[in-house]
């Protein structure tokens, strides 16, 4: 049996989680409460908050996975993306524990495991995509549509020129003076909106590629000049506003993954990241899905935010190749994929 430890610091969730093979045993995770009154992450505080929280998360997940320390067979690690003084707090932790246990370091890319999270194994998984698949990755700093050839293969077919679609949601519920984080406050508002009562424009990018700051820009204008008009616009369209913002960003999201699937021919769509948990964004897939007989694959909301057993089957698949880190290891802010 093969037992990985994952560590993810790349943000502000300091998370551990312990998996036998692909089986999750632990997934602990500490949020940090402190940055919702600044109406986003303040990376010194996310630093300092991950200091206090890594050696007790990693305690709890060792305990709940109920395994002893020296059975770990390597430690995984999130290297990047992320913020920079975050991620020092998780590579310098799993370095000074696997040296004392004398086991292997797996450096793993952020945004490949939340792609890989649809191969953990647990009581609410159905099934897992085939090779190759096409995944739409979808976060607060990601926007790409990945071919993912194998564990260790995948090539970004798509990104974002500019914005990230979740950081279009953050920003379109900041302006309407809604809580931190503002993405999952647009869902529940939508609920109760109607998508087609506000028009906004969609880019016009011919490849792959996405751009969000155009549509950023115009929803700011568009407030703007309807509060010059009347002061409680907002309050009064509350849920129509929501629910014409987040429709406009799921369709130009899911027309580049219609034609991402014309190009490449693959009709296994996965999605992943934070944004994948948006309701809307579910529910349009899986139309799309029985419109074009694709076979999709969606997951547990629970893997959609960051999280350590992402880290960790990202790992497992790398320790099953022998693919591990040196001690000289340092992390980036930046994809490097």
């Amino acid at each position: 049996m093969t037992y990985i430890l994952g560590i993810e610091s790349s943000c502000d969730e300091t998370s551990a989680s312990v998996i036998k093979n692909t089986r999750v045993l632990s997934n602990i995770i500490a949020n940090q409460g402190v940055h919702s009154s600044y109406g986003g992450v303040v990376p010194e505080l996310a630093s300092r908050a991950h200091q206090q929280n890594i050696i007790p998360v990693v305690d709890v997940a060792l305990k709940e996975a109920n395994i002893q320390k020296n059975q770990l067979c390597a430690v995984a690690f999130t290297r990047g993306p992320g913020l920079l003084g975050s991620l020092l707090v998780g590579t310098s932790f799993t370095k000074s524990f696997a040296l004392a246990l004398n086991i292997p370091i797996i450096e793993v890319d952020h945004l490949r495991a939340h792609i890989l999270s649809h191969f953990l194994d647990d009581d609410d998984r159905i099934n897992t995509p085939t090779f190759p698949f096409l995944c739409l990755t979808v976060s607060g700093g990601h926007t790409q549509i990945v071919k993912v050839i194998s564990p260790s293969e995948m090539d970004i077919i798509g990104t974002t020129i500019d914005d990230a679609a979740g950081e279009t949601f953050d920003k379109a519920a900041k302006i309407m003076g809604l809580p931190y984080p503002g993405g999952p406050e647009i869902d529940k508002l939508a609920n109760t909106g109607n998508p087609n009562a506000f028009s906004f424009p969609k880019p016009r990018i011919t490849d792959l590629n996405y751009s969000f700051s155009g549509l950023k820009t115009s929803f700011l204008y568009f407030l703007r000049d309807n509060l010059k008009k009347d002061d409680d616009f907002i309050e009064k369209n509350k849920a129509d506003l929501a629910a014409s913002i987040q429709a406009t960003i799921i369709e130009i999201l899911l027309d580049k993954l219609k034609k991402a699937v014309t190009v490449t021919g693959i009709n296994e769509i996965a999605i992943a990241g934070g944004v994948s948990a948006n309701s809307g964004l579910r529910v349009n897939l899986r139309q799309i899905a029985d419109d074009e007989g694709w076979k999709i694959f969606i997951p547990n909301i629970k893997y959609t935010t960051d999280n350590a057993a992402m880290i960790a089957i990202a790992g497992y698949f790398k320790y099953l190749e022998k693919d591990f880190s040196s001690q000289d290891v340092t992390p980036y802010s930046r994809s490097s994929f």
